[in-house]
């Protein structure tokens, strides 16, 4: 286990929060998780948990009020140790493999990082710390292909992929621990978000994927004549709606973090056409995606609203945020 109070990579410096709350966040130097560690350290003493520095960048400007532990997620008796050093009022858990092509050529280590690990938190906090709140990271692809658009938190899911599958398990053990041990649980699902620090180089995000390539004017592809729709959320109303979770949502409960919004394919393309040198071009959907593909996808946030939270930036300003992301950063 390597324990990091960060100062540039060189110094280290213990800090004393004595009046906020302790927060961790798994999987903390990620999308979602970097953005959320920003946004929280203005009221709480936050704790990134994370595998790898390799996405360090993601806090630059302001890890200096971070407190980082490289520690896999999968090693459970390291975790054991870390969560008893920083016994945390709120676990964020956002950790895990989010490839569900990959989820297919390591189903095991998909267990580990997607389903196992969601359990090991929740009997670490009912044995050890009962009154920390765990919030639960999940996604769309828990749905497998909806039957009834949009859906809702009372959807049935038939999820297509093994990823989907291990991420649905960790939402029933934690309705189960709250509905037997009484844990404070709530759970999120996010919709296609976007926005600065996702992944680019990759097609796990493949909203991302395409402002990226469009940026540096390659050619982009999309199945089908861009004739289905998705739900896409960009970043800064995803934290905003965690944010909104964490106050205000009841425990035991599921929202899912959308817009509500069809966004058709063609049309996301023209836009990047339209705002860069890039070029269009439709492909035939591969045979793999056609057997695990979701489909036409949009979320009903009604439930979510009803806690006063909604979304507040649109495609066209999403999609041009992203791209001055990409500019300010000098990421070719």
């Amino acid at each position: 286990m390597e324990f990091y109070y960060l100062i540039d990579h060189k110094q280290f410096v213990v800090y004393s929060f004595h009046k906020y709350m302790k927060i961790i966040i798994t999987g903390g130097l990620g999308f979602v998780g970097s953005h959320l560690a920003e946004k929280l350290l203005k009221k709480n003493h936050v704790v990134i948990l994370t595998k790898s520095l390799s996405k360090i960048n993601n806090v630059q400007g302001f890890k200096n009020n971070l407190i980082i532990e490289k520690v896999n997620i999968n090693n459970f008796s390291k975790m054991e140790k870390v969560l008893k050093k920083h016994k945390a009022d709120i676990i964020i858990h956002l950790a895990g493999t989010t490839s569900h092509s990959q989820s297919f050529d390591s189903p095991l280590l998909d267990i580990d990082s997607n389903s196992k690990s969601t359990l090991f938190l929740l009997e670490h906090i009912r044995q050890h710390n009962p009154k920390c709140n765990l919030i639960l990271g999940s996604t769309f692809i828990v749905i497998g292909r909806p039957k009834k658009l949009p859906v809702n938190e009372n959807t049935p899911c038939l999820p297509t992929t093994i990823y989907g599958t291990n991420r649905l398990s960790s939402e029933y053990f934690c309705k189960i621990y709250y509905q037997v041990y009484g844990l404070n649980i709530k759970i999120f699902r996010i919709t296609n978000a976007y926005g600065p620090r996702e992944q680019f180089i990759s097609k796990k995000n493949a909203v991302n994927y395409l402002i990226y390539k469009a940026f540096n004017g390659e050619e982009i592809t999309i199945f089908e004549n861009g004739k289905f729709f998705r739900d896409f959320i960009y970043i800064s109303d995803v934290i905003s709606a965690i944010q909104k979770i964490i106050t205000n949502g009841k425990p035991g409960n599921l929202y899912w973090i959308s817009s509500n919004t069809k966004t058709w394919f063609y049309n996301f393309g023209k836009i990047l056409e339209n705002l860069t040198k890039t070029k269009l071009k439709f492909i035939k959907t591969p045979t793999y995606t056609k057997k695990v593909d979701v489909g036409n996808f949009v979320a009903d946030n009604s439930k979510l609203r009803s806690l006063g939270w909604k979304p507040k930036v649109n495609l066209d300003e999403g999609i041009k945020k992203t791209l001055e992301y990409f500019k300010s950063q000098k990421i070719t």
